[in-house]
């Protein structure tokens, strides 16, 4: 994430990193103002604007199910960001101990940490297809046992920290 929620990965809504050029071509072709632009980068893009089904990732999985080109251009689109940003953050880094996988598609969707570890090897990525198939909402670690970096899926608990936090905020009111 950038200064705003939307650069970086692509988002069920959000367009994630972009060529800036599009802006100015956006609101050229399109006479857009800036706000109308915020509202398509932040609103209509990501997995929805490509898609043109969801913003909804299981919603997306069905409509990949069923052959939709659409959904599976966003699939792919999704997969290859993620793993972009895996390999950047690497290089950063200077390599890599352990990749968790969290949040709803990472601790749900088992068919995106597949595609995001393929052909990682040369990083020292060996997935075990057979933990990570089916694999849902559950504490794991996938990585076959040679491989070099630890995968694990950790699933958040989102809706327990939002209610834990927003009690502990409340308390401070009172």
């Amino acid at each position: 994430m950038g200064m705003t929620p939307v650069d970086g990965l692509l988002m069920g809504t959000r367009a994630g990193e972009i060529d800036p050029g599009v802006l100015t071509f956006i609101s050229e072709k399109k006479k857009m103002r800036a706000s109308e632009i915020s509202d398509l980068l932040n609103k209509q893009s990501g997995v929805l604007g490509v898609s043109g089904v969801s913003s909804d990732m299981r919603e997306l999985e069905v409509a990949v199910k069923a052959g939709n080109e659409r959904a599976i251009l966003a699939q792919e689109m999704y997969n290859y960001r993620i793993k972009k940003y895996v390999g950047s953050y690497a290089a950063v880094l200077g390599g890599v101990d352990i990749l968790v996988f969290t949040g709803g598609v990472g601790e749900n969707q088992w068919s995106t940490r597949s595609e995001v570890c393929a052909n990682m090897e040369f990083m020292g990525i060996k997935l075990d297809e057979s933990k990570n198939i089916g694999l849902k909402g559950k504490e794991m670690i996938i990585s076959a046992p040679d491989s070099l970096v630890t995968v694990i899926v950790v699933p958040t608990e989102e809706e327990f920290m939002i209610a834990k936090d927003t009690i502990e905020i409340l308390s401070h009111r009172a």
